[in-house]
């Protein structure tokens, strides 16, 4: 079997294995919210609808069909659309149609959309932030093992691990916000409209995400560099005197990849419709901050649509990571 063809394979599973848990997935959250003891109808309308309203909804949701239709109904509006009537007429959903707001009369996708540019902004500039601070801390720390400065950095790590994001970005709000003016509150602009200033205003928040995450990233590229450090063959390469830094940049590194894809994944997928308190902290009208609203006011459409959408940034994360495993180590696609 050619390279080029267990690549391919490779890739293959990896796509399957990544749609089998997000059908899984759906099923699931599906459900949860939709097959939860209590009043689907009354919880999915709100508590100010009228029986009218209740009964709609109900009709909507197609309450009175077996189990196995609903959610079929549910997943063939996801791939493409689906009709609602209004009492007075018919609205389409376009696909992907994760539903409509019963308090808002919103298409929940349309909302979603509206949301994911500041939330993305927010995850994605954070986490070059934190991979920069984080696995160059890590790097030097394990370059410097044993020595005052390796143990300053391995305190500071432990300091930001411990430390609530909400302190953090408190402080730096109260400091570099406000006594020393060296930015400005934090306030979301679109891109496209002036980037210069959408990176100015998003820096606070990036820097107070990047300072908690870094001190895990700092932590676990110095223990898997450590590891890296004792093995034989870097023993090898130094009895026949190849220079520390050539060793720590091409082989001890290499070693500290994986396990920082794999925790990367993880954390920027889970941030998007998990950076709750980052959002509510600085006011920025992310989904994290639309989930907590959906939440309050018991807007399920909305809820399972957020859930949802996190679980496929979940997953997609992942499966981004699968593919960086195999360029950064080509012994993966083998396995």
């Amino acid at each position: 079997m050619t390279g080029l063809t267990r690549l391919s394979a490779f890739l293959l599973r990896r796509l399957l294995g990544a749609l089998t848990t997000l059908l899984a997935l759906s099923v699931i959250i599906y459900v949860v919210f939709y097959v939860a003891p209590g009043d689907v109808a009354q919880i999915t309308c709100g508590p100010r609808c009228s029986p009218a309203q209740v009964q709609q909804v109900a009709e909507q949701l197609r309450l009175d069909d077996p189990l196995y239709l609903r959610y079929w109904d549910f997943l063939h509006g996801v791939f493409a659309g689906h009709d609602y009537s209004t009492g007075t007429g018919v609205d389409h959903c376009g696909a992907p149609c994760l539903g409509v707001s019963y308090q808002s009369d919103q298409q929940v996708t349309a909302l979603i959309t509206a949301k994911l540019p500041v939330t993305a902004s927010l995850a994605l500039g954070a986490m070059v932030m934190w991979l920069v601070l984080g696995v160059g801390t890590g790097v030097l720390s394990a370059w410097r093992r044993g020595r005052i400065s390796e143990r300053v950095l391995t305190a500071v790590t432990l300091a930001g691990t411990a430390t609530p994001v909400f302190v953090i970005g408190l402080l730096l709000m109260i400091v570099v916000c406000g006594q020393l003016q060296w930015l400005p509150f934090p306030q979301y602009t679109d891109f496209g409209d002036d980037p210069a200033q959408w990176a100015w205003n998003l820096l606070l928040p990036w820097l107070s995400l990047a300072l908690i995450e870094a001190a895990k990233y700092a932590r676990l590229t110095r223990s898997s560099m450590l590891e890296t450090l004792a093995e034989d063959h870097v023993r090898t390469f130094r009895a026949y005197g190849v220079g520390e830094r050539s060793i720590i940049g091409k082989h001890a590194l290499r070693g500290a990849v994986a396990p920082v894809i794999a925790l990367t994944a993880n954390d920027v997928g889970s941030m998007f419709g998990g950076a709750v308190l980052s959002e509510t902290l600085f006011g920025l009208p992310g989904l994290g901050r639309e989930l907590v609203h959906a939440v309050k006011v018991v807007d399920l459409p909305v809820v399972v649509g957020l859930v949802l959408v996190t679980g496929f940034f979940v997953v997609l994360a992942n499966a981004v990571a699968d593919v960086l495993y195999a360029v950064a180590d080509r012994r993966v696609v083998l396995s």
